[in-house]
């Protein structure tokens, strides 16, 4: 169905040629290649943008699903057991009595298999049924997602998901910028940016040339890998490269571009997203896969039962031919052989209820009902956004009971994804929120700040004060520096500023900033404008060093509106700190709180500045600018560069930004580490923000020694030579520090790991890398210490493997099997950087070599491949879509809901099923082996002991409502307990409940019942004669059978640790359909009716009417009981428990020989530093490519701004369009109208003689921001971008062919096939030269300026009505 295959991913490495062309806007190109698929069958090469994620179709399901079912091993013993008995001459049961249950139990399995498939259907249909816009001859018409194909034109407009993997051609803002989420993709949840050609850019303005477009792109097959793409362009004879910055990826979401366009080149399951999505595999639990063993064994050991049995038969006619030769035998050893044959396949038959049909069928009920408890548990309720948990998968609740490894997606699913401004630290001091409550004040206390965003819920009154009171020159640096240092956009909306940040943790700060005066307004290419306090000032940008994973610090060097020229920093403390002009008291209290901070799992950065000399910037700029221009080594001459001017730093504090986790998940993972589960973190965000995480969850420790990719590969370099040194190393260490490593490592590192199941060559380290993977001797001795402390138990798993087996494996397996065991031995791993498909194959690494049960968790469609790959797939109903709620097991609406997941609901269904398995084989053999000892008594003839009507309500009715009350309700403990005691849950994860002993005791226990009541009541009965004996056959039967009820009933009531007025209805219900029912059966008009059916006539009744029967029943219940019932008191009163509390040992005063490995030689206080951000903005700000340029209107040429992209739009029901609000990344105080046309906008009128008019000023509406201000603003000085001339529809002016601007492209509105929409001004553009000018006043102290000179100033725009 298109998805990723083994064999694909074989060939991800070998796509690189470029075989894949792609000719835009010709789909006949397209559809003529075929490639094979299956059989004879022939697919297109270019597959359209439909998907389909589910397993069956209307053809498809029945025999597919049959050949699903018939995998279990039971399945084909009772489709066996059903052939033999439609042989007469064999037949000991009627056929229908197992084809019936058989039927049943297949349909139940089908209709659970079709409805969650149903599901995926449904999840296929809404996604293929997305609307989208799509380039239909010359104009843009809603189609469906399904409809696009390879080398279709799209238009993706803001908030909207890309729909398929698109080349960037166009887009309404600056040089053809798109800015992406990826958060659904990668997991990170900074803005990224992708960027068109700039042939694209300037060529593709409109629909008409968009569909004229014939360009052709060559680039790699579909692969999956995400973060790479190569490709060109070929264009009117010309070739440009491609990379993956000018593709936009399926799943991705467009922010703050009102529209962009792209071309299809991988659509479908070619896109990147979905070659990481995994194919739906078929899930079974431990105990499914171990019953499959049972059912293979219980049908040896019956079929060695047959064979001894049929030869018994043998010898018995041998005998009774040679001893009484008077009676007439058939003649001939062919007639005895064959006799005997058929004898075999009789016992085989009559022995068959050794597995119980109806088990199976009642475990489907039992599976069905705990699903639905799942369901109804409003303890997993999240009220609000109305998610309750919802089992979508009935057949894996006992392995929620057996879990060993946790893989956790952390964007979404461990965090809320909400940044927020929690405390600060200046010069030294503290200023946390006033409300630690979380009660918010009576009133708002930014009432005085007309900026203000309402949103924060920082507030410090004294802090405030101070600001306010202008004396601290360090507070007022500290909120000047937040309000200028960074990357930020600002536009308009709804009268407010909105901003638009590249991350998270920058909106934080500058919102903050805000709200304490210090108002970031605008920015331009070379300046930023402010508000401080009401005062504007404007700083002229010098330069802008922009933030890098490297530098991990960004700064920006602005002149004052004074003069003076000033560096302002911020970055992690580890880079700040070793800056900085001086430590003294202020910097170590800082560092003290920075400790703090980091306890309380805070994301930290450190800010600082200094006054830079103009002879020192003089200089330092000259080195800049030899450094921009450096071919080899730039990078690094740029950052030399930075980092000279950042040295001799003055501090100024810390900033503290929560990160906020979901409710209730520090908690939940620490109660899953006291349930012996590990949790693995595998994101795609950056290590440090995933590490702070991991602190603030707290899955990792201050204590714990964290492993790098670095030490990881020493380790693994060294795994090898570990034998010699392990020894010595147990000698001289204690076996303590197994809960003190985690494991930190990245995607890259893990990309040269998972080479066995990826199928791919070898990746080669080399060179320098190389070499810093092979430290000193004794740091080899050290990370083999450090092996040989992470436990005994891994040496022990070690010890038990073959050796064979180990010379075998290839040596990157062993290198995987090295990484496993040394992962599996940390407490906590981080998996940073990886990509969807990367994660999945780390969940398949951890099964390969671990054998445990897995369950991974997420909320986005980057974690369905790793749902799709583990045990069991927990899907979160988050903000990423539903993806990964339809394609997993169990849906929830918080991690914190995994908790009362695994330790109630997973630990009660795996007792409750290996309880009811347990007491459900021993009660078949306690009943039915009777038959085999019969048999000895019958001359092996195979005639059956019991009543027919008894072995077919036997399971029914007889003794299935107490077990079914078993399996759906039975508790140990109760929920609140379960959760307070986590260790509880090591029982399902060791497989003590039900194994291959559980099984075998079970099967012992049922064969001493069977022996007491057989033989007991064979032994009273053996010598009694008489109308009052049990000497016939029938009474016999009647009493063991009776005997063997009563005993399992009996058993069942002690296994059973409350009795409930339930429970104890279900066994009176049970024992009286055994009584009414055997009554019926054998009744005397029935007998009357149908003899040979019914042949026990008042059975039961001359059983109950004599005393002496009644003893012997009580008899054989109480000698079945009482072992049993001792060994239990035994095990309760004389047996040590399993879990108490274990009694505080006193630390061992033994020294090790050698300090222990990786310990750190002083404690070093942890960094905090985390912050999202995506490198290059700051290059974007600097050359203007992030602003619009200003547009200037003349004589000779106006530009028409009426024309629509697209200029036909074709309308849905489910998405009706809407007019497109342009944004624009510039000063929103500007409050600038571009020109509609004269139809459009009836209130302004263009005047003048002979062409030489003015514009006569609209009637602006209410300042939205300010009602008394005005602001300046330098007027730009780079020329708008020229673009070719196009045929206009209608024009004003001189009517000369507009010269159009990418700009343009934003401001065109969209037409739909009833008429035009119009389109709404944006008030983020910059003003024609025709708007009103007002003068700005002179400075105090200085005359006004003459009409002459006016020329030279800027201008300042009012946002004041104009009076009459």
């Amino acid at each position: 169905m298109g998805r990723a295959t083994p064999e694909e991913d074989l060939q991800d490495d070998k796509d690189t040629a470029f075989t894949w062309e792609v000719r835009a806007n010709n789909a006949a190109f397209h559809e003529q290649f075929l490639e094979k698929g299956f059989l004879c069958w022939r697919r297109r090469k270019y597959q359209t943008n439909r998907i389909h994620t589910a397993k069956y179709n209307v053809f498809s399901f029945l025999p597919l699903n049959l050949y699903e079912q018939f995998h279990r091993v039971s399945n084909l013993y009772f489709l066996l057991i059903v052939i033999l008995q439609t042989i007469p001459e064999i037949a000991t049961l009627p056929w229908i009595s197992i084809l019936l249950p058989l039927l049943c139990l297949l349909f139940i399995r089908a209709t659970r298999d079709l409805m969650d498939d149903i599901g995926r259907h449904r999840s296929d249909n809404v996604i293929n049924n997305r609307p989208c816009q799509k380039l239909i001859r010359k104009s843009f018409k809603w189609r469906k997602w399904k409809d696009l194909c390879v080398g279709d034109i799209v238009c993706v407009t803001r908030d909207s998901i890309v729909p398929a993997d698109l080349l960037l051609l166009a887009s309404t803002e600056p040089s053809s910028l798109c800015y992406l989420e990826t958060a659904d993709i990668d997991g990170e949840t900074n803005l990224k940016f992708r960027q068109a050609l700039a042939v694209t850019h300037h060529e593709l303005v409109c629909s008409k040339t968009m569909a004229a477009f014939n360009g052709t792109v060559m680039c790699e097959q579909p692969n999956s890998r995400m973060h790479q793409f190569v490709g060109s362009l070929d264009w009117k004879g010309r070739q440009y490269g491609l990379d993956i910055s000018n593709v936009l990826l399926r799943g991705s979401r467009v922010r703050n571009t009102d529209a962009c366009y792209g071309l299809v080149i991988y659509a479908g399951f070619d896109t990147k997203i979905m070659k990481n999505c995994g194919d739906i595999h078929l899930k079974r639990t431990k105990i499914d896969l171990f019953m499959n063993k049972l059912v293979i064994l219980i049908f040896l050991l019956i079929v060695v039962i047959s064979i001894l049995l049929s030869m018994g038969y043998w010898l018995q006619i041998i005998d009774l031919k040679n001893t009484h030769h008077y009676i007439p035998v058939e003649p001939g050893t062919q007639g005895q052989l064959l006799e005997t044959f058929l004898v075999f396949w009789a016992f085989l038959i009559l022995l068959s209820v050794m597995v119980p049909l109806a088990m199976f069928i009642i475990t489907e009920f039992i599976y069905l009902g705990n699903s639905m408890f799942i369901n109804w548990d409003l303890h997993m309720y999240h009220a609000p956004h109305d998610v309750p948990a919802k089992a979508r998968s009935t057949s894996l609740n006992d392995y929620l009971g057996q879990v060993h490894y946790v893989f956790s997606d952390k964007t979404g699913t461990l965090t809320q994804n909400v940044m927020s401004f929690k405390k600060c630290c200046i010069a030294g001091r503290v200023y946390g929120p006033d409300n630690e409550d979380g009660i918010p004040p009576k009133e708002n206390p930014y009432l005085w700040n007309t900026f203000a965003d309402g949103r924060l819920s920082f507030f410090n009154e004294e802090l405030l004060r101070i600001v306010l009171g202008k004396q601290d020159k360090a507070v007022q640096e500290f909120w000047r520096l937040l309000a200028i240092c960074h990357t930020v956009m600002v536009q308009e909306k709804d009268n407010q500023l909105l901003y638009q940040a590249a991350s998270p943790d920058e909106e934080a700060l500058v919102t903050a900033a805000r709200n304490f005066g210090y108002v970031f307004l605008s920015r331009t290419q070379d300046s930023i404008t402010v508000v401080e306090l009401g005062e504007e000032r404007t700083y002229e940008v010098l330069a802008l060093m922009d933030f890098n994973s490297d530098r991990k610090c960004m700064s920006v060097l602005v002149r004052t509106p004074e003069g003076s020229i000033c560096l302002y920093t911020k970055g992690a403390d580890t880079v700040i700190f070793q800056r900085l002009y001086k430590k003294g008291v202020m910097e170590s209290n800082t560092e003290k709180i920075l400790t703090a901070f980091t306890e309380q799992t805070l994301r930290t950065l450190c800010v600082a500045y200094k006054e830079v000399e103009e002879s020192v910037y003089q200089q330092w700029q000259l080195r800049l600018e030899a450094a921009s221009v450096q071919l080899q080594d730039r990078a690094q001459a740029l950052q030399q560069v930075y980092s000279d001017m950042e040295q001799g730093l003055q501090l100024l504090g810390v900033t503290a930004i929560e990160d906020k986790l979901q409710d209730g998940v520090p908690d939940t993972i620490s109660s899953l580490k006291k349930a012996n589960i590990k949790v693995w973190v595998l994101t795609g965000d950056k290590q440090e923000t995933a590490v702070n995480i991991g602190f603030a969850c707290q899955l990792l420790t201050e204590n714990m020694h964290i492993l790098e990719a670095r030490d990881v590969n020493i380790f693994l370099d060294s795994h090898g030579e570990r034998s010699r040194l392990l020894r010595a190393a147990r000698r001289s260490l204690r076996f303590q520090l197994q809960n003190d490593v985690a494991m930190v490592v990245s995607g890259e590192f893990l990309d040269q790991l998972l080479v066995s199941l990826r199928q791919e060559p070898r990746v080669v380290i080399q060179g320098e890398l190389e070499d810093e993977a092979r430290p000193e001797t004794n740091t080899i001795r050290r990370i083999s210490m450090m092996w040989s402390s992470l436990g005994a138990s891994l040496a022990t798993h070690r010890s038990k493997r073959s050796k064979l087996q180990l010379k075998q494996e290839s040596p990157e397996a062993r290198r995987e099997r090295a990484f496993v065991d040394l992962a599996s031995g940390c407490q906590a791993v981080i998996c940073c950087r990886v990509t969807p498909k990367q994660k999945a194959l780390i969940v398949a690494l951890v099964k390969k070599y671990q054998q445990a049960v897995t369950l991974a968790i997420g909320d986005g469609a980057n974690d369905v491949n790793m749902i799709k790959t583990a045990d069991i797939g927990v899907g979160l109903a988050g903000q990423e879509g539903t993806q990964a709620v339809q394609n997993s097991d169990f849906a929830l609406g918080q991690f914190c809901f995994l908790q009362r997941l695994l330790l109630v609901h997973g630990r009660w269904s795996y007792m409750r099923v290996c309880k009811f398995l347990r007491y459900f084989f021993y009660k078949t053999m306690a009943s039915l082996a009777s038959q085999f000892w019969f048999a000895f008594y019958t001359g092996f003839s195979a005639q059956p002991l019991y009543e027919g009507w008894f072995l077919s309500l036997y399971n029914l009715l007889y003794s299935t409502l107490p077990v079914l009350y078993v399996g759906l309700f039975e508790q140990d403990v109760s929920d609140k307990q379960s959760l307070q005691m986590p260790e509880l849950y090591v029982a399902g994860q060791k497989d003590e409940l039900f194994n291959y002993w559980v099984f075998c005791k079970a099967i012992t226990q049922g064969l001493v019942t069977s022996l007491v009541n057989f033989f007991f009541t064979l032994w009273i009965i053996r010598d009694t004669a008489g109308p009052s004996s049990l000497s016939d056959y029938q009474s016999f039967a009647v009493v063991v059978a009776l005997s063997s009820l009563l005993t399992i009933t009996i058993e069942i009531m002690l296994i059973v640790r409350y009795w409930t007025f339930l429970f104890v209805g279900t066994v009176l219900l049970s024992l009286g359909c055994y009584f009414v029912m055997t009554y019926i059966t054998q009744s005397l008009w029935l007998y009357r009716l149908f003899p040979k059916t019914f042949p026990f006539l008042y059975a039961l009744h001359n059983v109950l009417t004599k005393a002496s029967l009644l003893l012997v029943l009580l008899l054989n219940v109480v000698v079945s009981i009482l072992p049993t019932l001792a060994y239990r008191i035994y095990q309760h009163t004389v047996k040590e428990p399993r879990f108490k509390e274990e009694a505080e040992v006193p630390p061992s005063e033994e020294v090790s020989e050698e300090p222990l490995p990786l310990r750190r030689q002083s404690r070093v206080r942890r960094s905090s530093y985390a912050f999202s951000h995506y490198e290059g903005y700051g290059d974007l700000i600097t050359q203007g490519k992030i602003l619009r340029r200003p547009r200037r209107d003349s004589s000779d040429t106006n530009v028409n701004i009426s024309a629509a992209l697209p200029s036909e739009v074709e309308e849905l029901p489910s998405a009706p369009p809407e007019p497109r609000k342009i944004s624009f990344l510039a000063n929103p105080m500007l409050q600038l109208r571009s020109r509609a046309t004269s139809q459009d906008a009836g209130q302004d009128q263009w005047t003048g003689p002979g062409g030489q008019g003015r514009w006569l000023e609209p009637s602006l509406p209410e300042a939205p921001l300010s009602q008394e201000r005005s602001w300046s603003v330098a007027e730009a000085q780079a020329p708008a971008l020229a673009r070719p001339s196009l045929p206009w529809g209608q024009g004003s002016g001189s009517g000369a062919p507009p010269l159009q601007t990418q700009d343009s492209l934003s401001e065109q509105a969209m037409e739909t096939e009833s008429g035009s929409l119009e389109r709404e001004p944006s008030p983020m553009e910059w003003l024609p030269e025709y708007f009103q000018e007002v003068p700005m006043p002179p400075p105090p102290g200085q005359p006004a300026l003459n009409a002459k000179d006016k020329e030279a100033v800027p201008y300042a725009f009012s946002n004041k009505p104009r009076s009459a």
